[in-house]
């Protein structure tokens, strides 16, 4: 999978821009505030149709202007697919082969990207909801029917939030409300969990033999999903799923209602990392949770070449100044897995010659880009 070119038109400090890729590796060199990392969010909310850095879409829309449009061409399984994704106040128009999508879900998908920035490396300290961020995220990419009942999901949930929060007012006619509303919640939510279970021990297999070889076999990692329900056990049948949260809702609806609030559900969710049966986040080292961090994101990569038979676009914010050689050069050993590869960087003083050697090299200023060699 293949980024050959991107145009931007209003996104963030770019009027418009036009540039053609190598099938390798690119740099994107300048000082800091420049445009660097907007060109790459650029491309990772071509593929994903979110940004990772902003929930607000109109972040993204350039200074006193209606909208903004990313347009690519991608290269996969020996076609080009031309992507376009307009934003605007009124929200997301996207198409994939200038055939319009009605819903994102039929969009995502088409490319997909693996992001990795500074703030990846908080991926094991960091809070339960950055981790689910990234399951959810991985998922939409590799099953896009996945976003669409993650949506359902979280519309239900509110509503019986809102229920809960005003059931003393109406607790007469709200009784059979708010069943109707936990049946529907615990289907989607089974759903979910089936789902993010199944990424998860896939994941897990990748991440414990990456982790290995990173730390010369002294390691050895785990990555397990925890569920906020306590009998809803690795690798659960649905079913049981269903039972278990029927059973949970039912013991905790009193407390619910007193709290106004949905107490557990995907939402509550979390990772849970552990190094020679260690928790990690409790008990690591800073540079335990880093090489954890980056094993996760090496088997993402691997995981998605798995799921569809090819590897994912990689995305490098500034994260190379942040590893130590150790972690650098596993990170830089991608690259010679055919994985194209974009890089921002203040300075290539720190890159490996063997890298730059096959690099197209871009330099920025002020919104404006300038390709060096390619």
């Amino acid at each position: 999978m293949k980024l050959e070119s991107i145009e931007l038109t209003n996104y963030r400090n770019y009027s418009h821009l036009s540039l053609s890729f190598s099938d390798s590796v690119n740099v994107f060199l300048g000082e800091n505030a420049q445009g660097k990392t907007n060109l790459l969010e650029a491309i990772y909310v071509l593929s994903i149709a979110k940004s990772s850095r902003t929930a607000h879409d109109k972040d993204l829309i350039k200074w006193d202007e209606e909208y903004g449009k990313i347009k690519g061409r991608i290269a996969r399984r020996g076609d080009t697919v031309p992507m376009e994704l307009v934003i605007s106040k009124k929200g997301k128009k996207a198409k994939a082969n200038h055939l319009e999508k009605r819903r994102l879900s039929e969009y995502v998908g088409i490319c997909n990207v693996v992001m990795f920035a500074p703030e990846d490396l908080s991926l094991v300290k960091g809070s339960p909801a950055v981790r689910r961020r990234f399951i959810d995220m991985e998922i939409g990419q590799i099953a896009p029917v996945y976003i669409h009942v993650l949506g359902e999901y979280q519309k239900v949930l509110q509503q019986r939030n809102a229920l809960l929060k005003d059931f003393s007012h109406h607790a007469a006619s709200s009784g059979a409300l708010l069943d109707i509303l936990t049946e529907k919640l615990i289907d989607l939510a089974s759903e979910i969990v089936v789902r993010r279970q199944a990424f998860v021990s896939e994941l897990n297999e990748w991440a414990t033999g990456i982790h290995s070889e990173i730390s010369h076999g002294r390691e050895r990692l785990s990555v397990a999903y925890q569920s906020s329900v306590r009998d809803v056990l690795e690798n659960c049948e649905r079913s049981k799923i269903v039972k278990a949260y029927e059973k949970t809702y039912e013991r905790l609806k009193k407390r619910e209602i007193e709290r106004g609030l949905t107490l557990i559900g995907p939402h509550r969710d979390d990772l849970q990392f552990r190094i020679n049966d260690r928790d990690v986040q409790t008990f690591g080292s800073q540079g335990q949770q880093r090489t954890a961090a980056l094993s996760v994101k090496l088997a993402e990569i691997e995981l998605i070449r798995h799921e569809v038979g090819e590897y994912p676009l990689l995305l490098l914010d500034d994260v190379l100044s942040e590893l130590d050689d150790i972690r650098k050069t596993h990170l830089l050993g991608v690259f010679k897995q055919k994985v194209q590869t974009f890089v921002t960087t203040t300075s290539i003083a720190g890159l490996d010659r063997s890298l730059l050697d096959r690099a197209a090299l871009f330099q920025i200023r002020q919104g404006k880009v300038e390709s060096l060699k390619g």
